[in-house]
C-alpha cells in the first residue's frame, strides 16, 4: 500500500541526519579522488553518464539514502504516477508529461480517451502541418513560403521550448535539418513582441499562439499585438498563426487560427515541452523527425527511471543527493554549470 509522510518522519531520513558529513577536499584529493571519480558515475540515456563524485556523499550515505528511497517507496509511487494514479493531489489531476513520449506501463484512460494514443495523434497532425508549410503547401497569402516560426506563450509555454531550440539551432544548422528561424515572444511588456516583430519579415512568418486555457492574459495581450502588427502589413492574422491549447479552449476553434493542436490538463506548464507546446515551434523549426528523435531520447531516460535501485537509476539517485543536500546539508541553493554555451 502506498503511504505517503512526511519527510522528517520517516526512520531513514533521521538516520542520515546523523551520519558524519564528507570532506570534499580530502575525499577528492589524490589516488582516492581518481577511484571516486571512476566508482560514483551511473549510466544514463543515450551515451550520458551521472558522476556524482564531486558531492558531498560517501558509501554510508548513499546506502542511507537507498533505505530512504525504499521506505518512502519512490519506485512504487513513480510507477504509480506512470500507471495513471491522481498523484497530483492539489488538483485533484493524473500526471502525463511522459506519454507525449512513450508509454511505461499500462493503458492510461482519461476522460474516455487513451492518453498516449491522443499525443501520438497530436504528434502526427503537427508532423503533417510542419511538412506542408515546409513543402509550401501551406504558405502565405502570395503562396510563398514562411521562413520563421514565432512563439507566443508565457512561463512553460516559452522557456522549455525556448531552451531546447537553442540548444539544437547550430547543430541543426550543421547537421542540414535547420528549416525556420524561430523567434519567442513572451514578456507582456509591449517592448519584447515590438523587439521580436522588428527582427523578422512578418509577411514570411507562421504565429504559435500557446495557452492551455485559451485564456492567459499575458498571452491574449501578445496576441493582440501580432495581430495589429500584421493587419498594419495589409495581412490576415488568420492566415499566419495556428494555436496550441486544450480541446475546450474558447480558441481551440476559433477562426482566428489556420489550425490548432491540442493538449490537456494532464501535462503541468513546465513538463510540456515534448507535448504540442515544444512539438510544434521545434517541427516547423527543425523537422518533424529532429523532435521525433528528441522524443525517442527522452522516452529512453523515462525507461532508465523505472529502475528500482536507485544506485542503477541516474534521475532517482540526483533527486536523493538533492534531497540531502537541502535537508541534511542546508544548501540553499543549486549551480547549473552547462558545458556548452547552447544549453544556457
Amino acid at each position: 500500500m502506498i503511504e505517503w509522510k512526511n519527510l522528517d518522519t520517516l526512520a531513514s531520513y533521521k538516520e542520515l541526519t546523523q551520519l558524519p558529513k564528507v570532506d570534499l577536499t580530502e575525499a577528492m584529493s589524490g589516488a582516492n579522488g581518481a577511484a571516486r571519480v571512476q566508482n560514483y558515475s551511473v549510466k544514463a540515456a543515450e551515451g550520458f553518464t551521472y558522476n556524482y563524485a564531486a558531492k558531498a556523499v560517501n558509501d554510508d550515505i548513499l546506502a542511507s539514502l537507498k533505505k530512504l528511497a525504499e521506505e518512502a517507496q519512490l519506485a512504487e509511487k513513480f510507477e504509480e504516477l506512470y500507471n495513471g494514479a491522481v498523484v497530483n493531489t492539489g488538483e485533484n489531476r493524473l500526471v502525463l508529461h511522459h506519454m507525449t513520449r512513450g508509454q511505461l506501463g499500462q493503458a492510461v484512460i482519461a476522460d474516455g480517451v487513451d492518453k498516449r494514443t491522443f499525443y501520438v495523434e497530436q504528434q502526427n497532425r503537427i508532423a503533417d502541418f510542419a511538412n506542408k508549410v515546409h513543402a509550401g503547401e501551406i504558405a502565405n497569402a502570395k503562396g510563398e513560403k514562411f521562413t520563421t516560426v514565432v512563439q507566443i506563450g508565457i512561463g512553460g509555454s516559452d522557456l522549455g521550448p525556448r531552451a531546447m531550440y537553442m540548444a539544437l539551432e547550430n547543430w541543426a544548422k550543421k547537421m542540414g535539418t535547420f528549416k525556420m528561424e524561430a523567434k519567442f515572444i513572451s514578456n507582456v511588456d509591449p517592448d519584447d513582441a515590438s523587439s521580436v516583430l522588428n527582427s523578422i519579415d512578418v509577411a514570411h512568418s507562421l504565429f504559435v499562439l500557446v495557452s492551455k486555457s485559451g485564456t492567459t492574459l499575458e498571452t491574449l495581450t501578445n496576441q493582440a499585438f501580432v495581430m495589429d502588427a500584421l493587419k498594419k502589413e495589409g495581412l490576415d492574422p488568420a492566415k499566419h498563426m495556428i494555436a496550441v491549447t486544450s480541446e475546450t479552449s474558447p480558441i481551440a476553434h476559433s477562426d482566428d487560427f489556420l489550425d490548432a493542436f491540442f493538449m490537456d490538463d494532464y501535462i503541468g506548464g513546465r513538463y510540456s515541452s515534448t507535448s504540442a507546446v515544444g512539438g510544434a515551434v521545434l517541427s516547423l523549426a527543425f523537422g518533424p523527425e529532429v523532435f521525433a528523435a528528441f522524443l525517442e531520447g527522452a522516452a529512453e531516460s523515462d525507461k532508465l527511471a523505472t529502475e528500482k535501485d536507485p544506485m542503477k537509476n541516474a534521475a532517482m539517485l540526483d533527486a536523493l543527493i538533492g534531497v540531502y543536500e537541502r535537508n541534511v546539508m542546508g544548501y540553499p541553493t543549486t549551480a547549473v554549470l552547462p558545458y556548452s554555451q547552447a544549453l544556457m
